[in-house]
């Protein structure tokens, strides 16, 4: 299993991994995406985005809301989830999102991974994460219903009838295995996660800056600048104008 294709030689790949039932997820994307606007050479990013579910047991008929399931998954009450939530909701809208843990359906995330995967092989990868996620979190949305994927799939261009084929076969269920087989490789536990150019991990929903210093960081290494040549000034004994060459060695058929 290859964990990380190369790309062209000028592309700087970042792999992410993420959830969309996951709310540091959104932030991180909103993160990541301030730091690339601060990055100079933003235009030769590659990004891919894999799938992970927090919970791959979920089911996909909502569970009850998300402050009762953090309230037994963490324990604390469901006031103590309520802060979580509240404090979830500032972190957000630090970032420009507003969320709505109290419309939110909790749901299994399984179905939603195969059809980002489809809108990777159409080149609407990102725009479907982003559809995704702000119908999980700022609208309320059902995302265990199929025709609901299929709906906010045709939103961004994607074929209504295609999608409707790709969830019906499992087409992508593979591909979904895949990358969280990689993730278990690389030792992904949480996500957000970043892979910067297969060789550096950034763990969570880092701020912009630490992103950018990365990506900076990376793109030295991997590109570094050319040399750069400084005037010559007066030049030396045995130079002619801007450049010097060995000087030939007297032989006898050169002295006559």
């Amino acid at each position: 299993m290859t964990l990380f294709p190369p790309s062209s030689p000028e592309k700087l790949r970042v792999d992410i991994w993420s959830d969309i039932a996951c709310p540091w997820c959104y932030v991180g994307k909103r993160r990541f995406e301030a730091a690339l606007a601060g990055f100079p050479q933003r235009d030769q990013v590659e990004v891919v985005w894999h799938s992970f579910e927090l919970d791959p047991s979920a089911p996909a008929q909502p569970g009850g809301s998300m402050r009762s399931i953090l309230a037994r998954k963490y324990g604390g009450g469901e006031a103590g989830a309520q802060q979580m939530l509240d404090s979830m909701t500032v972190t957000a809208a630090g970032e420009g999102l507003d969320y709505h843990f109290e419309r939110l359906q909790p749901t299994n995330t399984f179905q939603a991974h195969q059809v980002i995967h489809l809108a990777a092989g159409r080149g609407l990868q990102d725009q479907l994460k982003e559809r995704l996620l702000r119908a999980f979190f700022v609208e309320g949305e059902f995302l265990g219903d199929p025709e609901t994927l299929v709906r906010l799939a045709s939103e961004v261009g994607l074929d209504a009838g295609e999608v409707r084929t790709a969830l019906a076969s499992g087409e992508y269920a593979q591909a979904v295995r895949q990358d969280e087989a990689q993730a278990q490789a690389l030792g992904i536990s949480g996500v957000p996660f970043f892979v910067l150019g297969g060789k550096y991990g950034v763990s969570g929903a880092q701020s912009p800056e630490v992103l950018r210093g990365a990506l900076a960081q990376l793109w030295q290494e991997t590109h570094p600048a050319p040399l750069t040549l400084l005037g010559s000034g007066t030049p030396a004994e045995g130079c002619e104008g801007d450049e010097c060459a060995v000087p030939q060695q007297e032989t006898a058929s050169t002295r006559g």
